[in-house]
């Protein structure tokens, strides 16, 4: 008794991942290295300080904001 495998199976390949957008992560983080920087140089208390680490992480939505606002929308 043989057995007859005719079917359509494919041999496994491995996945090739392709990474994206390396650029915008670089700038992200140039920008919340200088924000930081900025924020923590012109603050006089540790509670400043601790606002601008936050204000550091989320700089691009004060940035859409403050443009927002100055446009008018």
């Amino acid at each position: 008794m043989t057995v007859n495998s005719a079917s359509n199976e494919q041999p496994l390949r491995k996945q090739k991942i392709v990474y994206r957008n390396g650029a915008s992560q670089a700038v992200y983080g140039l920008g919340m290295l200088g924000a930081w920087f900025y924020y923590f140089t012109t603050a006089t208390t540790f509670w400043m300080g601790a606002l601008g680490f936050i204000k550091g992480i989320f700089w691009p939505a004060f940035l859409v904001f403050e443009l927002m606002k100055y446009l008018g929308m």
